[in-house]
């Protein structure tokens, strides 16, 4: 017999649209069968069997562990949200803790888990053999066709981490590069030697830096083939050509939506929703020249994401370049373009000299990219930036226009806020216009062929994203807390309507976030633990939408944070809970029961605020 819920109520004031209680999910009591003395059990491999006590009502907890062959039409809008499968299977007694009749997402996927005997759903691609051991099962039929469709790219081996780590992985193109620099400072130190009158010695100005400073030219490719062309290298092993401007590769990005760089099981998400360029998170170059294997895990692309990129930070040319150039050999190929992050707000990259402490260094910025291209081959570069450092400074109407004429960036992306603002105040769409026109009219004066231009900032409707397009006159809106709120931001842009989205399709969003995320982060312990913490953090931004259906005025803003409501029916309102334990608890119902001692606490702050000096 399959367990019944109740809703227990109970007094608590009265808030919120139409002035209804709210109700979390520690209101939702079960009840246990009346007849059958079949055991409940955590059904991972190890877990303890739990029978419900024989009488009374005990906080509700998700009773099999877990559901990843769940469907939509498994789904429902009130108590239990997800129907349990028929529990016909009879245990087995010589393996009481596996479910044979469960179903692995990955093996359901590729044929084949990788984890193997360690996989939480170890029932799903396991069988008894005659001697009654177990033994592993593959579907060649899947492993062919999940090779092409569901096999992440950009996988990182042991040995070039190896070489990474000892320093001993060959870069001779930034090698070439990064000398050509030395030589350009030296040369300019001797051309600076000046006598002292006094004392009849020679005095040399010393750089603060060995980077060129902003009042020092910055080389541009032409400078560069002209310095190179006055010595001999005939008798070197040197790299090859390099390629020029014009020959790499244009970015045609009209009409196309952009999602802000995040993670790939979210990024897999909205692409199912139509996100048509995608980016990794911002890795730092440091890092990735010291072969961290998490940072080297960011470059990871799923065969759906039709345009990738990664994102790096770093603050000089000896650290970006360099990392351009690995992974450009590492990924080559699989990457469409790599983008410099120029406007990070965090204290920590801000101070390295990183992220948004570039706009204050265009020349450094632009020895940066002129690198990162002549690294890359025929990937683009392209350049993410934020308004200025400081309110009421904004500095990027002086940049933009130097960064595609000069030093061939092939793409500009710019947020409409401050490093100081972070994500506070409205984003100024009317100064991302001014940089627009900025632009198009050097373009215009030179000649070029316009590059792609996206603003962001503030968007999170149909309605925002092209009245801000129309505006502006940007090619497109890069999204981000839009989408983390709302994944589905990208269907109604596309369809250019306002989706009044039921509960029950909102539930299934979670439930594939969670089926990807065991996909990219594993079925082992670990890898479900990791899936449940990034799901929570997904949740502790969805939880903001309000259903347009209960809205008075439409569409709805961004910085708008509705009073406590109760939504049109119960999953609607644990959706909209803002009790972090609710989130963990609808993790629950994909990924079973969280650890007793795991607990969750958002880490991202979004509307974080921080006056800088």
């Amino acid at each position: 017999m399959a367990p019944t819920f109740t809703v227990r109520h109970r007094r608590m004031p009265t808030v919120g649209v139409g002035h209804h209680q709210v109700l979390s999910v520690d209101d939702i009591w079960w009840r246990p069968p009346t007849y059958g003395d079949r055991h409940w059990s955590t059904l991972h491999s190890g877990g303890s069997r739990r029978r419900p006590p024989s009488g009374g009502a005990v906080p509700w907890r998700p009773p099999y562990f877990p559901l990843p062959g769940v469907k939509l039409d498994d789904l429902r809008a009130d108590p239990p949200f997800v129907d349990p499968p028929l529990d016909t299977e009879v245990e087995d007694e010589q393996y009481p803790t596996i479910r044979f009749s469960t179903t692995c997402p990955v093996y359901e996927r590729t044929g084949e888990c990788k984890h193997g005997y360690k996989c939480r759903f170890l029932g799903g691609h396991v069988r008894k053999s005659d001697d009654s051991t177990l033994e592993l099962i593959t579907d060649q039929d899947k492993v062919a066709h999940g090779a092409v469709s569901e096999t992440e790219l950009n996988f990182i081996d042991p040995n070039t981490l190896k070489l990474l780590r000892t320093k001993k992985y060959p870069r001779p193109i930034s090698d070439a590069y990064l000398k050509e620099l030395q030589d350009a400072i030296e040369d300019e130190k001797t051309e600076n030697h000046v006598e002292d009158p006094t004392s009849g010695t020679q005095v040399v100005p010393q750089p603060e830096d060995a980077l060129p400073s902003d009042n020092q030219p910055t080389l541009g490719p032409e400078d560069i083939q002209k310095d190179t062309a006055a010595e001999d290298h005939s008798q070197f092993d040197t790299p090859d050509v390099p390629m020029r401007p014009a020959e790499k590769k244009r970015l045609h990005w009209n009409g196309m939506t952009y999602l802000a760089p995040l993670t790939t099981p979210f990024r897999r998400l909205c692409v199912d929703y139509g996100a048509d360029i995608t980016c990794g998170e911002m890795g730092l170059a440091a890092s990735f020249l010291q072969g961290s294997k998490e940072e080297w895990s960011l470059v990871r692309r799923h065969p759906s994401e039709r345009t990738f990129g990664v994102q790096l930070a770093g603050n000089k040319p000896a650290l970006l370049v360099p990392t351009a150039e690995t992974i450009a050999r590492e990924c080559a190929g699989t990457l469409d373009f790599v983008d410099v992050n120029c406007g990070c707000p965090i204290d920590l990259v801000y101070k390295a000299g990183s992220g948004s402490a570039l706009l204050d260094a265009a020349g450094k910025l632009g020895t940066i990219i002129v690198g990162m291209n002549r690294a890359l081959g025929d990937v683009p570069v392209t350049v993410k930036l934020r308004t200025g450092v400081k309110d009421g400074r904004n500095t990027a109407h002086r940049l933009m226009p130097r960064l595609g004429p000069e030093w061939d960036a092939a793409a500009l992306t710019l947020h409409g806020r401050t490093r100081q603002q972070r994500y506070t105040k409205l984003a100024d769409w009317d100064y991302i216009k001014q940089c627009v026109d900025a632009v198009r009219a050097r373009e215009a004066e030179e000649d070029l062929s316009p590059i792609p231009i996206f603003g962001g900032g503030d968007c999170f409707s149909a309605q925002d994203y092209w009245e801000k397009m129309a505006s502006s006159g940007v090619d497109g809106v890069m999204v981000g807390r839009g989408a983390l709120i709302k994944p589905w931001i990208f269907t109604e842009i596309k369809e250019r309507r306002e989706w009044d989205i039921s509960a029950r399709e909102r539930l299934e969003l979670v439930r594939k976030y969670a089926e990807y995320g065991l996909s990219h982060f594993g079925t082992d312990t670990a890898g479900v633990n990791t899936t449940r913490r990034y799901l929570c953090e997904a949740l502790s931004f969805q939880y903001r939408y309000v259903p347009i259906g209960l809205l008075e005025v439409l569409p709805g803003r961004l910085n708008d944070r509705a009073p406590a409501f109760r939504g049109r029916n119960e999953l609607e309102t644990l959706l909209a809970s803002e009790n972090s334990q609710d989130w963990v608890k609808i993790s629950e119902m994909f990924l079973g029961p969280a650890p007793e001692t795991w607990t969750f606490t958002p880490k991202h702050k979004s509307n974080s605020y921080e006056s800088q000096g």
